[in-house]
């Protein structure tokens, strides 16, 4: 599915358009982010350290925003009706989670944050870092360590598949 949506973004540009610049918007966008960004870069042909930076970058430069004001925009949303649908829902999905970070404090983070699958990243861990409460200055390494995970990950996976099957 990621595959799908990030070929999908790629197809909204001009073809004049940087192809590492693409990789990079990819990168910022939540369920996207670098795993997203490592396959658009694949396929376009960017080398992988370049791609490897850029995609972690652009994964992380929303993450401090996200720690830093999400409450208060949460606060805002739910000052106008139909948003206050949407706060619930992400608040809820947060919760479900909770158990899990009290458990493992760090870890769980961590983890949650590195393993590549629709659902879990750096957007999803900063916003549950964010509701329950975990200060800035400990939750960013963990999910700047995270992201990092899941970017060589992803790598792997991309670029060692690209390797073998000739793309």
């Amino acid at each position: 599915m990621t595959e799908q949506i990030a070929l999908w973004f790629e197809s909204l540009f001009p073809s004049e358009t940087s192809r590492e610049l693409i990789a990079f918007i990819v990168s910022l966008f939540p369920v996207l982010e670098c795993r997203g960004g490592m396959i658009i870069a694949l396929a376009a042909g960017v080398e992988f350290l370049k791609a490897f930076v850029i995609c972690y970058i652009g994964n992380m430069l929303p993450i401090p925003f996200i720690l830093l004001f999400i409450k208060k925009i949460f606060a805002f949303m739910k000052k106008h009706g139909i948003l206050t649908k949407i706060v619930l829902k992400l608040e809820g999905k947060t919760e479900k989670h909770k158990e899990k970070i009290d458990k493992y404090g760090h870890w769980a983070l961590f983890t949650f944050v590195a393993i590549p699958l629709p659902g879990t990243g750096g957007w999803t861990g900063a916003l549950i870092a964010a509701l329950f409460n975990i200060s800035f200055k400990k939750a960013l390494p963990v999910i700047a360590l995270g992201v990092l995970t899941a970017n060589i990950i992803m790598s792997v996976v991309t670029y060692g598949a690209g390797a073998v099957f000739g793309f």
